[in-house]
């Protein structure tokens, strides 16, 4: 199969004219910032000024969504043509949207949906396409990663040592692998306007928690969640369509620490903290110093994982105080997952996402969920667990009657 050819010469420049305009919100986070937390801060954020979502295409309307959340996803988060046995199961994106579009009740046992969660692919909101996403978010000066890196793996010019630490090898200067790896950052930055916007969104990918400021690891090159931490909390670079964010607080539940968001320390000014939540003796062997390590014993289970993510998250949202979060819903976690080493179960999986999410909702913070990671030679089933945070999304902007305050 002949892969494409992309010129790293013309692509990353930055294009304000791509922003879309839709409405705002800079009141919202006044009032959050006061602490005043509560659902109702987010209807404040329909009736203020104007606010522009970085996107290629909008979807479904959420003033007239009342059975999910916003969703974003790029249908080249996933490309054809990946080595068959490959760790990293790389259709699993295409499939997890798949599995939006079409899991209900009457086509699988596991579900209570009484409709697939998503009716069409057009109901996703779609992140800029790779050409037109700006450098300015990604590399230094006004973004987090290092240049010379970020122009090196662009050109596909990473050294077989740097490859092979991220673990892609040969397919790491692929022009498909170059381009989802930056959509993937894109989307979790429009999850993130979205969020502010509405209270609560959820990216198809992202949750690429290994990568540091100048070096890709563990099947990531570009941490997404330190670019949007980034892009949240730096008017200048967000061009004011996200006001007040001054502490993003990181949730990261995959089953491998998050070291490389660790790395990026606070971002200055105390922009950045960061929870991992992680299984102590797995990957990476050197662990990072995050905000917050909670490293959990092998075979731990529903019950006790249940218990430590509550004392955790509530001592580092009274600690934190955060004005944003983003939350990793890694799935490794499950007991069959072939890289984790935990023992949860998927109803377990599905209870710790509604708490997270339903905990920062009650206190009225802003909060985007990312896939994180899932390993399952059984690819349409890692998929549909997958979907569990999604569908937890969902849940809670039904609870709270989130379109209201759209």
């Amino acid at each position: 199969m002949a892969h494409r050819r992309y010129d790293a010469a013309i692509i990353m420049t930055g294009l304000n004219a791509h922003y879309m305009v839709v409405s705002s919100l800079s009141t919202a986070f006044r009032k959050h910032s006061s602490r005043s937390h509560s659902i109702s801060c987010f209807a404040e954020v329909a009736t203020n000024a104007d606010s522009q979502l970085v996107t290629s295409r909008h979807g479904l309307d959420p003033k007239e969504n009342r059975f999910h959340a916003p969703i974003v996803y790029h249908e080249n988060y996933s490309f054809s043509d990946w080595p068959e046995n490959h760790t990293f199961p790389m259709d699993k994106f295409a499939l997890l949207a798949q599995a939006l579009t079409t899991t209900c009740k009457k086509n699988h046992s596991k579900s209570n949906l009484p409709r697939p969660l998503v009716r069409q692919e057009s109901d996703f909101f779609r992140p800029l396409d790779f050409q037109d996403v700006p450098r300015s978010w990604l590399a230094e000066p006004t973004g987090p990663i290092n240049p010379v890196f970020l122009d090196r793996f662009l050109k596909g010019q990473l050294d077989e040592v740097e490859r092979r630490y991220i673990g892609f090898r040969e397919q790491t200067s692929r022009p498909e692998l170059i381009e989802r790896t930056v959509l993937e950052v894109a989307g979790t930055v429009l999850a993130s306007q979205l969020a502010y916007k509405y209270g609560i969104a959820s990216n198809v990918a992202g949750g690429t928690h290994h990568a540091h400021r100048d070096m890709g690891a563990g099947y990531t090159i570009l941490n997404d969640l330190a670019v949007t931490a980034n892009f949240l909390t730096d008017e200048d670079l967000n061009g004011g369509t996200v006001c007040g964010v001054k502490r993003v607080l990181v949730i990261d539940c995959d089953v491998h620490q998050g070291d490389g968001t660790a790395k990026f320390g606070d971002l200055g000014h105390g922009r950045l903290s960061t929870l991992s939540m992680h299984c102590a003796s797995n990957y990476p062997r050197i662990k990072a110093q995050s905000t917050y390590d909670v490293g959990l014993a092998d075979g731990c289970a529903d019950e006790e994982y249940l218990e430590t993510l509550e004392k955790s998250v509530n001592r580092a949202l009274e600690e934190v105080d955060p004005d944003f979060i983003l939350y990793d819903a890694g799935v490794d976690i499950y007991d069959k997952d072939k890289l984790g080493r935990l023992k949860v179960s998927e109803d377990g999986i599905r209870a710790r996402d509604r708490w997270v999410l339903e905990r920062c909702i009650e206190k009225g913070i802003p909060v985007v969920a990312v896939v994180g990671g899932g390993y399952d030679k059984d690819v349409d089933a890692l998929a549909r667990r997958h979907a569990i945070v999604h569908e937890e999304c969902a849940y809670i902007w039904r609870k709270y009657k989130m379109f209201q305050n759209s």
